[in-house]
């Protein structure tokens, strides 16, 4: 829905474009390109919370000498840019062939442009590992990693807006701080921090969302600036906010699912730990 939402046209809002979907592609249409996504979410989320983890416990070590100390602001802002700068390398590919997949048989509405042979209706990709081959074969690496910049854009304040707001939660809803906070406690702050972090990156989402749409029948637009400039003089302001409440109403479970199993996970191994070495 997010993705139609935001790079498809003819959807006045939510519910019309659950109806729309539903009415032309049945429910098969909710899951199209998302076996990429589910191959890759264990190791992108890996990633992202190894990466911010071990950059909180490094500048920990280098500022106060102790690793375990917990973290100042200052050092949960700058892991988590350091975190969403690791994880546009990785979510660029897998995001652009779900997107492809999710729009090419989307109708398009332009009367100055000559469409690509591919006739809007019929798939122009038959499967992730297809449209990553077809894209790579005829459009390169940079192919591959189009909406780059837009990503770089969303997913560094994003972390950032994801981490923080998770951090000073789980410390104002657990007396004891962060240290070791309750199930509950992890659950409520990381459902919060996501939906928070999903709905201030709408804006750069949708500019995302449209760049890499943007080439299965048409070559609409020459970059990042010129996405946002174009959206916003044939759509105004209101275009950069579609999709916000499919992104905070999904942000938020999933976030709590994911900052649940990750503490959990910790937890464990450092339980494991403490018991390998009395």
């Amino acid at each position: 829905l997010q993705t139609r939402l935001q790079a498809g046209q003819g959807y006045g809002n939510t519910l019309s474009c659950v109806l729309t979907v539903y009415r032309n592609e049945s429910v098969a249409g909710f899951f199209k390109g998302m076996s990429f996504p589910l191959a890759s979410i264990a190791v992108y989320s890996s990633v992202v919370f190894g990466v911010f983890s071990n950059t909180q416990r490094l500048l920990s070590h280098f500022r106060h000498g102790d690793p375990a100390r917990a973290p100042v602001l200052a050092d949960v802002a700058l892991a988590s840019i350091v975190a969403g700068f690791i994880s546009v390398g990785i979510g660029t590919p897998v995001d652009l062939v779900k997107i492809r997949l999710q729009m090419q048989t989307q109708p398009y509405i332009e009367a100055n442009i000559k469409p690509k042979p591919t006739v809007p209706g019929f798939p122009a990709y038959r499967g992730p590992i297809h449209c990553f081959r077809t894209v790579l074969q005829k459009e390169g690496i940079a192919g591959i990693y189009r909406g780059m910049g837009a990503m770089l854009l969303r997913d560094v304040p994003g972390y950032c807006l994801y981490f923080i707001p998770y951090t000073f939660f789980c410390s104002w809803i657990n007396p004891d701080g962060c240290i070791s906070p309750s199930p509950s406690s992890i659950w409520l702050a990381g459902g919060v921090a996501g939906a928070i972090s999903w709905v201030t990156a709408t804006p750069m989402d949708v500019v995302k969302s449209r760049l890499q749409a943007d080439g299965v029948h048409l070559n609409k637009y020459k970059g990042t600036l010129d996405c946002i400039l174009q959206s916003y003089r044939n759509e105004g302001l209101k275009v950069f906010f579609r999709g916000v409440t499919v992104n905070a109403v999904r942000g938020f479970p999933t976030s709590s699912a994911m900052f649940l199993g990750y503490e959990l996970s910790l937890k464990a191994m450092k339980r494991d730990q403490n018991e390998s070495n009395p």
